[in-house]
C-alpha cells in the first residue's frame, strides 16, 4: 500500500498530459526532427545521441499518431512523479511529504517540459533516478544501487551529451563528502564500465564522424548560448519552480545545514556543481531541471517534521499541499497548451517583464517560442503535397524536396507520411546524411522550401514560381515560402551537391 500514492500521482501526471492539451496547436519543431531520425536509426545524430531515435522508431512503428508521440514524455514524467514521491517515502516522508513533492514536480516547468516528444523529459527521469539510487546505496550500502547508477547513466549519455554535467558534478559531489570512499571501491568502478560499456556505441559512432558533438556546441554557443547571461540564467531558476521554490530552498539548506539529511549532503553538492558549471558554460536555462526533483523530497521532508512539531500542524498541512496549486495559477497558460493562440498573445503581453516570451534571440515575441513553433507545420506539409500532386503525372516522380531547415523538412515527412510524395530533404543538422544520392536521370523539378534567394536562382530554371507560403500570423514560420523551379540546369544541381558535400565535411572536419 506504501507504493499507491506515488503511483496515484504518476497515473495523474500522465493523464494530466493529454487532458490539459489544446489541440489548437500541433506539433513543436523539434519533434518533427526526432521523429523522422526513427527512420534512420544510428548510433548517433548531428544534434543528439541515439536513444530518442529508437522512441520515434516506435512511435513510427504505431503509426505515428499524436497519441504515440506525446506518450514518451508524458510517460518519463510519470515515472518521475513516481520515483520522487518514493524518495520522500524512503527519507522517511509520510502521506504530506509525499503528497507536496509530487504537487511541487507536477506544479512546476515540468509540466511544459514533459509535453514535448525531446530528450529532455528522460534527462529528468534519468537524473532523479540516479539520485534516488544513490539515496538507496547510502541508507544500505547494497553495491547494486552503484550497478543502478552505472545503468541510469549509460542510458541518459545514450539520450543527451549534457549527461557529462551531470556526471561531473556527481563526482565532485562524492568527493566533497562521506561517500568520497566509493572512490576505493571496486563495484563503484565497475559500475562506471558499465556507464562506459553502454555508451561505447555512441561513442564510436562520434569518433567515427569527426565528433560533431564538438561543432555542435560550438554552434549552438555562438547562435544560442551567447544570449544567456547569468543573471537570466538565475531568474529563470526562480521562474521555472516558482511554485515550488519554499520547498526546494530549504530542501537545499537542509542537506547541509538539517542534521538527519547530513548522510545525503553529496545530493546537495551535485546541485551546487551542475548549477556552478551550467552557468559559467552559459547552459540554457531548463538543462538545469534535472536537478530539482531530489530537492523537492528533501524539502517536503523537511517541512513535515517541522511541521510535526507545531501546535497547529495537522490543520496546516493540508493546507500546504495546496500553496503549489495555488502559486502555479498566474502562469498556468505557459505550462499547459490551453488557450489558442490570439487569447495566448494576449495573455503573454502581461507577463512580458518575466521573460517568458524570450526567444533563443534574445528577443520578445508575442508568444513563447514553444508555442510559435507548433503553428504552421500542417499548413505547410499540405501545400508542398498540394504542389507536387499539381505536377504532370509524366515527370512528377523526378522532383526534388529542398527545405532550408530540418523543422520544414521534418514537418513535410510526417504529415505526408500516408502519402505519396518524396522524402523532403534539407542541408541542415542531421539531414545532411540523409540527402539522396544524385540520380541517373535528371531532376525535372524543384520544390524550394524557404528559399531566401529565389532571385539568384531564376536564371537555372525554365521557369521559377512561388506556389505556396505560410500565411498563419502565428507561426515562427510566418513568410515561409513554397517556391516551384521547372527544369533545373545541370550547373545548379552540380552546385547543390557541391554545396551538401561541403557543408557534411564542416561538421566531419576533425575526422
Amino acid at each position: 500500500m506504501k507504493r499507491v500514492l506515488p503511483l496515484l500521482f504518476a497515473v495523474l501526471k500522465f493523464i494530466s498530459g493529454f487532458v490539459l492539451a489544446s489541440r489548437a496547436y500541433e506539433l513543436q519543431r523539434d519533434e518533427y526532427l526526432y521523429l523522422d531520425e526513427g527512420r534512420h536509426l544510428a548510433w548517433g545524430y548531428l544534434e543528439v545521441p541515439p536513444l530518442i531515435a529508437a522512441q520515434a522508431w516506435v512511435t513510427q512503428a504505431l503509426g505515428g499518431d499524436y497519441f504515440w508521440v506525446k506518450f514518451w514524455p508524458f510517460l518519463w514524467g510519470a515515472l518521475t512523479v513516481y520515483v520522487v514521491g518514493r524518495m520522500a517515502q524512503k527519507l522517511g516522508g509520510g502521506w504530506f511529504a509525499v503528497t507536496l513533492t509530487c504537487l511541487c514536480y507536477c506544479a512546476s516547468g515540468y509540466a511544459r517540459l514533459n509535453f514535448l516528444f525531446q530528450p529532455n523529459s528522460f534527462e529528468v527521469f534519468g537524473f532523479t533516478i540516479c539520485c534516488y539510487w544513490l539515496l538507496s546505496y547510502i541508507q544500505e550500502e547494497r553495491p547494486k544501487y552503484l550497478y543502478f547508477i552505472g545503468l541510469g547513466l549509460g542510458l541518459s549519455l545514450l539520450n543527451k551529451y549534457t549527461t557529462f554535467f551531470f556526471i561531473a558534478a556527481l563526482v565532485a559531489g562524492l568527493l566533497l563528502s562521506p561517500q568520497r570512499s566509493l572512490l576505493t571501491n571496486k563495484h563503484f568502478w565497475f559500475a562506471a564500465g558499465l556507464t562506459l560499456l553502454l555508451f561505447a556505441p555512441s561513442l564510436a559512432w562520434q569518433l567515427a564522424h569527426g565528433i560533431p558533438f564538438l561543432h555542435h556546441m560550438s554552434e549552438l554557443h555562438d547562435t544560442q548560448l551567447v544570449n544567456v547571461s547569468a543573471a537570466d540564467f538565475w531568474k529563470d531558476q526562480l521562474v521555472m519552480c516558482f511554485p515550488a521554490v519554499w520547498v526546494w530552498v530549504p530542501g537545499l539548506l537542509a542537506l547541509f545545514a538539517y542534521a538527519p539529511f547530513r548522510p545525503y549532503r553529496s545530493l546537495g553538492w551535485v546541485y551546487a556543481g551542475g548549477l556552478l558549471l551550467l552557468t559559467v558554460l552559459h547552459g540554457k536555462s531548463y538543462y538545469s531541471l534535472g536537478y530539482y526533483p531530489v530537492l523537492f523530497a528533501f524539502g517536503a521532508v523537511w517541512w513535515e517534521r517541522l511541521l510535526q512539531s507545531f501546535r497547529y500542524g495537522a490543520f496546516v498541512r493540508p493546507v500546504l499541499v495546496l500553496v503549489p496549486l495555488l502559486m502555479i495559477l498566474p502562469i498556468v497558460p505557459f505550462l499547459f497548451t490551453l488557450y489558442p493562440p490570439a487569447y495566448m498573445q494576449v495573455i503573454s503581453a502581461k507577463y512580458e517583464s518575466l521573460g517568458l516570451t524570450r526567444w533563443e534571440d534574445g528577443k520578445v515575441h508575442p508568444l513563447p517560442q514553444d508555442y510559435a513553433d507548433m503553428i504552421g507545420w500542417q499548413e505547410l506539409a499540405d501545400k508542398t503535397y498540394q504542389a507536387y500532386q499539381a505536377l504532370p503525372d509524366s515527370t512528377r516522380a523526378f522532383t526534388l524536396i529542398k527545405c532550408d531547415n530540418y523543422g520544414q523538412a521534418s514537418a513535410i515527412n510526417y504529415y505526408n507520411r500516408h502519402r505519396v510524395l518524396p522524402i523532403a530533404n534539407s542541408f541542415n543538422g542531421s539531414y545532411l546524411f540523409w540527402f539522396p544520392a544524385r540520380p541517373t536521370k535528371p531532376y525535372r523539378h524543384l520544390l524550394l522550401i524557404g528559399e531566401g534567394n529565389p532571385a539568384g536562382l531564376v536564371p537555372h530554371f525554365r521557369e521559377l514560381r512561388k506556389v505556396g507560403e505560410i500565411t498563419n500570423p502565428y507561426a515562427r514560420e510566418k513568410g515561409t515560402t513554397i517556391l516551384l523551379g521547372n527544369d533545373p540546369d545541370a550547373a545548379l544541381i552540380e552546385r547543390a551537391y557541391r554545396e551538401h558535400k561541403e557543408a557534411l565535411a564542416v561538421w566531419e572536419k576533425e575526422k
